[in-house]
């Protein structure tokens, strides 16, 4: 079995697909194209993801028209098979495929999702409230009393005293009249329980139970140490990114979740601290914020393309 890709790649791919469907767009500007040429050159793992992008941009183009047109007019019951029909015919979807080759195939298919900086809230049928964050994606199962958590964040609040399991790469979760957040990686599932009582079962080993205020990480092989965390560290829900004291690299890495697009910093920006609260609605107006309080320039070759440097001092 092939291992799944880094961060990093998952966000080239990202990023990839991003340049390619702002030319499909037909809105690129001059200076969008010379900032795509400039990421190109940035970096080889760059340039390669964007001649598979070329590739497959070929391939759509000598699809016969009738073909592409049979997928549109033929009617579905539901967003779901819409999205299954255009799978099952990937070279029809660019975009798609490409994320596709970095990304669980089950994240396009499945029944929320939310984009790069987009948020989510809704109620569950039984009165649950459930939150995406950005460049999350979530299946429903009420049916059953379960969700899985295919890819990215949530928050939930279940009110009632019926258990509602959420599955993820590495075990499960189960809550009842709790409120908590889940952060899925690679790595592991970050859970944060803000109240109640709820119950993390990895995929081997043992359980063990979190209450309001306590935070563990659940690995397929166990369940990490219980400690204490800041509730502010949950602002996204709010639509707020809070910094109390961080250093700066960390805070940058957790704003380009929010943002399309690339955002990098020069090294010696990294251990800089920010202190804030910051709206995620305009990560823009956030950049300009921080090159107000901190010794750092934002240089924007395209609204895709933004790195900080550090001000030179003059004089």
């Amino acid at each position: 079995m092939a291992s799944p890709p880094s961060a990093e790649a998952r966000q080239v791919a990202r990023a990839a697909a991003q340049w390619l469907a702002l030319l499909e767009s037909g809105a690129a500007s001059e200076q969008d194209r010379a900032g795509l040429q400039c990421w190109r050159d940035s970096c080889a793992s760059h340039e390669q993801a964007w001649q598979k992008a070329q590739v497959l941009r070929q391939r759509l183009a000598e699809l016969p028209s009738a073909l592409a047109l049979a997928s549109l007019d033929r009617p579905q019951p539901g967003r779901r098979a819409v999205l299954k029909c255009a799978l099952g015919a990937a070279a029809l979807v660019p975009t798609a495929w490409l994320l596709g080759r970095q990304l669980p195939l089950d994240v396009w298919r499945a029944d929320l999702h939310t984009a790069t900086g987009e948020r989510k809230l809704l109620q569950l049928a039984d009165g649950s409230s459930l939150q995406l964050n950005t460049a999350s994606a979530v299946d429903v199962n009420m049916q059953s009393r379960s969700l899985t958590l295919i890819e990215g964040e949530i928050a939930l609040k279940v009110p009632g005293t019926s258990p509602l399991t959420i599955q993820t790469r590495h075990g499960q979760v189960v809550v009842a009249q709790s409120e908590l957040c889940i952060r899925q990686t690679l790595q592991g599932c970050q859970v944060s329980v803000l109240s109640g009582l709820v119950a993390l079962q990895p995929l081997r080993g043992a359980a063990l139970d979190l209450r309001a205020g306590q935070r563990a990480n659940l690995l397929a092989a166990s369940v990490g140490t219980a400690e204490p965390f800041d509730v502010f560290e949950l602002g996204w829900r709010d639509g707020v990114l809070i910094a109390q004291d961080q250093m700066l690299g960390d805070f940058l890495r957790e704003l380009s979740k929010h943002r399309p697009g690339m955002l990098r910093w020069e090294p010696e920006l990294e251990s800089l601290r920010v202190t804030g609260s910051f709206r995620l609605d305009d990560t823009g107006r956030i950049l300009e914020l921080l090159a107000a309080s901190l010794p750092l320039e934002v240089h924007s070759r395209t609204r895709f393309w933004v790195t900080l440097l550090a001000r030179k001092n003059i004089g």
